[in-house]
């Protein structure tokens, strides 16, 4: 059950359509089911506004099929996979009790079961790539902030390299609700953001650089020691953690 079916519920039994036993009934259906080797967690979408999240990466494409299967008997009309190879995503697609509704996006490695929500926001979320390279990423999170209802623009390859290309975005950095900035190499595309926005930057370091960036420490680092003031930084190469907080901020108040 998602908070929107919860808080109509509610407004049923206020009503005086659903009595308090058939209300109770249907809230108080397991939290919780055991699979064995997981225990995926089926009130997270009344707790949290948004269902459990399966991180592909380590599991079998029968464990990701059987959660996923948990979570839509559950009523989850919404749910992604993170880190999900496409050799696995077409597996896992075959073993679903209803694979209809299931897609598999290959940049950011998502698979994706349901569609989007309309955007019920603040504004919209910015998403800024500053390379072709860092696509994955940014991608991973303007689809995750997507699936969880907000408006994404996305803008990519404004890299400081060329800092013409991002000036010429001045206008949607300034107006956005929130800003995801991911960067690999030197990480500074955030702190540059970081002083033109008027919003929370978050910061996304990506593994993409030579030798000395060592798998995106060195952007990492430039990141959390930006000069900018309201820029804060995820892990390495986390666009769905970007993309959470990006949404959560997006919906401050509503």
């Amino acid at each position: 059950m998602e908070r929107a079916e919860l808080k109509a519920l509610l407004a049923e039994v206020q009503e005086g359509t659903v009595s308090i036993d058939d209300a109770t009934a249907r809230i108080g259906e397991a939290p919780l089911v055991d699979l064995g080797y997981a225990v995926p967690d089926l009130s997270r979408g009344i707790r949290q506004g948004a269902a459990e999240v399966i991180y592909g990466a380590g599991k079998t494409a029968p464990q990701i099929a059987g959660i996923a299967d948990a979570l839509m008997d559950a009523g989850e009309k919404r749910i992604l996979i993170t880190r999900l190879d496409e050799d696995k995503a077409e597996a896992a697609k075959k073993l679903l009790h209803d694979s209809s509704a299931f897609r598999y996006e290959p940049t950011p490695r998502l698979g994706i079961i349901g569609n989007p929500p309309a955007p019920d926001g603040q504004g919209t979320v910015l998403v800024l790539a500053a390379g072709t390279s860092d696509l994955y990423c940014a991608e991973e999170a303007a689809v995750t902030a997507e699936m969880l209802g907000s408006e994404v623009r996305r803008v990519y390859d404004v890299g400081v390299a060329g800092i013409h290309r991002l000036l010429a975005h001045t206008d949607d950095i300034q107006h956005a609700a929130a800003i995801i900035c991911v960067a690999g190499m030197e990480g500074a595309l955030a702190s540059v953001v970081g002083g033109l926005a008027a919003c929370p930057v978050i910061a996304v370091p990506t593994s993409v650089g030579y030798g000395a960036s060592f798998g995106g420490v060195a952007a990492l680092l430039s990141m959390l020691n930006s000069c900018a003031s309201g820029v804060s930084v995820v892990n390495i190469d986390n666009g769905f953690g970007a993309g959470y907080q990006a949404n959560l901020i997006n919906h401050v108040g509503k």
